[in-house]
C-alpha cells in the first residue's frame, strides 16, 4: 500500500480523509508539507506482500439511536500489497472483504446487516478496494487513494496510513504493519435503510468510521 520511515516518537494518530466531495463529511482536504525523501533502508522492503487476516483487523463504528456507537468488524478478508521502497508513490493495494463475515457481537443484528435492507450479501458478497494513487504526506504518513466498491457502487476513497514497523517473525516471515482510519457516508454507497425514533432522529447514523490495522507478509521471490 505504502511505505514509511520509522519515527522516533509515535504520532497521536493518522489523519482521516475520504473522497473529495463538496459539503459532506467525506470531503476532507489536507494541505501537504514538504515531504522527505525515502530513506535508503526502505529499498529492502520493496516487494509483494499478502495481508495476514489472522493478525489484521478491518472494522467500523456507526452511531446507534443517536446516543451510542455500534462497533463491528469483518473477519474474512484478503489482500495484496506491492511496496516500492525507492519510490513509495508506486506502491499499490488490493483488498477484498467478504460481507457475510460481519460481526457486531449480536447474531440478529449481523443477519440484518447481511440481508437486503443493508448489504444484501447474497447478491453482493464482496466489498473491494483498489488503490489508484499513493501520496506521501510526511514522515511515516501516506495518503492512499482508491476505489471502494459496495453493492456495485464504486466511489473514490482516501485513507491516511501510518507505518508501524517492519520485522522478521519467529517463523522467518518478513512483515510490515500499518494502521489508519477514514470516514464515509454509508448512503453514498446505497446503504440507506433506517428507522425513525419517537424522540426524533434515526436509529442508524449515516457517518461510518472505518479503521484498519494491517499486518502483511512478504512473498518469496519468484524462482
Amino acid at each position: 500500500m505504502a511505505l514509511f520511515t520509522r519515527k522516533s516518537a509515535r504520532s497521536t494518530g493518522p489523519t482521516t480523509t475520504t473522497a473529495p466531495e463538496a459539503a459532506t463529511p467525506t470531503a476532507t482536504t489536507t494541505a501537504t508539507a514538504a515531504v522527505p525523501a525515502a530513506a535508503p533502508g526502505l529499498a529492502a522492503l520493496t516487494g509483494d506482500y499478502t495481508i495476514d487476516p489472522a493478525h489484521s483487523d478491518i472494522a467500523f463504528t456507526v452511531r446507534h439511536a443517536m446516543v451510542t456507537n455500534v462497533r463491528g468488524s469483518f473477519g474474512d478478508h484478503e489482500g495484496r500489497l506491492h511496496l516500492d521502497g525507492s519510490d513509495p508513490a508506486r506502491s499499490t493495494a488490493s483488498v477484498d472483504v467478504r460481507i457475510a463475515s460481519v460481526d457486531t457481537g449480536i447474531k440478529d443484528r449481523d443477519q440484518h446487516l447481511v440481508g437486503a435492507d443493508f448489504f444484501d450479501a447474497e447478491t453482493y458478497p464482496l466489498m473491494t478496494f483498489r488503490s489508484t494513487a499513493v501520496e506521501p504526506l510526511g514522515e511515516d504518513v501516506y495518503r492512499v487513494t482508491g476505489d471502494l466498491t459496495i453493492k456495485d457502487v464504486t466511489r473514490p476513497l482516501s485513507i491516511d496510513l501510518e507505518f508501524n514497523g517492519a520485522a522478521t517473525d519467529v517463523y522467518g516471515n518478513e512483515r510490515v504493519g500499518f494502521e489508519g482510519s477514514t470516514q464515509i457516508l454509508r448512503s453514498d454507497w446505497g446503504l440507506t435503510w433506517n428507522a425513525a425514533l419517537e424522540t426524533g432522529g434515526v436509529l442508524v447514523g449515516d457517518k461510518v468510521k472505518l479503521t484498519f490495522d494491517i499486518s502483511a507478509v512478504k512473498s518469496a521471490p519468484a524462482a
